[in-house]
């Protein structure tokens, strides 16, 4: 594909870097003890921390590749963006107040305060480290994708400059410095993203005679793509309802958050704010199904949003909306994966090494570099295709983990482990095998396939029913210890309740 570079690209992709640089600096000052690192000392209010989660959150599947996938395959993809805003109403109702409640630093450290288990922390930390990992790949792979396309460049020097910019970050400030610098991209990225939709909207209002073609995207489509479209559908509103409940670099945020009450109202304001960004990226992907059609057919589906300002517009209104939206993509790869390396430096530091600062920037280069290694080799699959098999990888672990953790007093650690296990081998090999080179020529147009591309529909049951299985052959804890533990995670704030503490140190109760 030719390059769409213009001098106002550039300087809009620079001054977004430099823009991120500059905050993460002024972060890196207030930053000076381990708690500033992990969890910014707890000190975040909820609006500070919904714009700083909603920054993480919308990703580059979020600002390219919910509208490359609703262009590609017209109304059947509404189920992303609707299933990545609606996990947040679980997360708000199920997790946010109770896993906040816990004092827990991370979520390794939440299981073994529930569980009282140091090997079955070990098990969690290397969950959270396979999730994390996934979802940065595709964060990776975006950049180079975005950088390749605007500028001409190979698309490995993307990749290497959006890395290199977060490990800096995060290894100078940890959560005390991304917190501004995610605030800051989500009202980055709601501007790239609102404002080129809003022109556009405007343009094709008055290009009547393109009425009929939009349209066409609201009549029922073929679904997703692939064998048995129906289950990957279903399999795809499990993943997204579900996975966000098991997101590491979002359930890290509500532990900055100074109590369950405003975790709480983080989770509800992040709901509204979400689903504001939504409405946009949806909107742009029905104009790039009449405006270039050229990308509908090609594996180029995720940069409908970067062509559309100027294949649309032309001249220099175009060139300005298009460095606009650059600007945005930008933002999205650097906003998750700096919370995303956020997670895995704080669950290997404090998991594997000492816990120090010093490690947790040792923890932050290593978590980068693997990734970015891998974006490199992987296959490149559509951003939001990708995004969805992370979450089936959280919806299938940590998810079940949390709920039966935080509202199942029979949950014992030997089912916790089971399930893990089992839901990680069966959703971690089904995203191995798509990013590894695809589905066998063999079976690609059977149920294998399917479920190889959408896993969540069975291994999510699977992990719930093996957790629930495992734990009533299991001894259960003591009657007196989980009373303790269920009072924490569920008394009202004003008790004196608090178990926060200095990361690392276990609970109290715990075995």
């Amino acid at each position: 594909m030719d390059s769409h570079a213009s001098p106002l690209t550039l300087i809009a992709l620079l001054a977004a870097a430099v823009a991120t640089v500059g905050i993460a600096v002024y972060g890196v000052r207030l930053a000076r003890t381990t708690s500033d690192f992990l969890v910014a000392s707890r000190s975040v209010g909820p609006r500070w921390n919904a714009a700083a989660i909603s920054g993480e959150y919308l990703s580059a599947a979020s600002f390219l590749g919910v509208a490359g996938l609703i262009a590609k395959y017209g109304a059947d993809a509404l189920w992303y963006p609707v299933g990545f805003t609606a996990g947040y109403l679980g997360l708000l109702l199920f997790v946010a107040a109770p896993l906040r409640r816990s004092g827990a630093y991370t979520v390794p450290d939440f299981t073994e305060f529930r569980l009282g288990s140091l090997r079955l922390r070990r098990l969690a930390a290397l969950v959270v480290v396979l999730v994390c990992a996934v979802y940065l790949i595709p964060q990776f792979q975006g950049a180079g994708l975005t950088v390749r396309i605007l500028l001409g460049v190979p698309g490995w020097v993307g990749a290497v400059a959006v890395a290199t910019i977060v490990i800096a970050t995060v290894a100078g400030g940890g959560m005390r410095s991304i917190t501004f610098v995610q605030a800051f991209q989500y009202w980055l990225k709601l501007t790239a993203v609102a404002l080129p939709a809003l022109v556009l909207a405007a343009h094709f209002l008055g290009n009547r005679p393109a009425t009929t073609e939009l349209g066409a995207w609201l009549r029922p489509g073929g679904g997703l793509g692939g064998p048995h479209p129906l289950y990957a559908v279903y399999s795809l509103i499990v993943a997204t309802f579900l996975g966000t409940m098991g997101l590491p670099h979002v359930l890290v945020r509500f532990y900055t958050n100074p109590d369950g009450r405003a975790a709480r109202a983080t989770a509800a304001t992040v709901i509204g704010m979400v689903g504001v960004f939504y409405l946009f990226p949806t909107l742009l992907g029905a104009f790039a199904r009449v405006f270039t059609p050229q990308v509908l057919g090609s594996d180029a589906s995720d940069a409908a949003v970067l062509l559309l300002p100027e294949s649309v517009l032309g001249g220099l209104a175009g060139q300005l909306l298009g460095a606009l939206v650059a600007a945005g993509a930008l933002a999205a790869f650097l906003s998750t994966s700096s919370g995303l390396l956020v997670s895995i430096a704080g669950v290997v530091s404090t998991d594997l090494l000492r816990g120090r600062i010093r490690d947790f920037r040792l923890a932050a280069l290593i978590a980068g570099a693997v990734p970015l290694a891998l974006s490199l080799v992987v296959v490149s699959l559509d951003l939001s295709r990708t995004v969805g098999l992370a979450f089936s990888v959280a919806a299938s672990t940590l998810c079940p983990l949390l709920t039966l953790g935080i509202w199942w007093r029979g949950l014992t650690a030997t089912g916790a482990a089971a399930g893990l296990i089992i839901g990680g081998l069966t959703s971690g090999a089904a995203t191995a095998i798509s990013v590894a080179g695809g589905i066998p020529t063999r079976i690609a147009d059977g149920w294998p396939a399917a479920i190889l591309s959408y896993p969540a529909a069975v291994s999510v049951p699977l992990t719930f029913l093996t957790m629930i299985a495992i734990s009533r052959l299991t001894r259960p804890q003591p009657t007196p210890e989980i009373a303790r533990i269920f009072v924490r995670l569920h008394a009202p704030e004003g008790l004196g309740l608090s178990t926060d503490r200095e990361p690392g140190l276990r609970p109290a109760g715990t075995g």
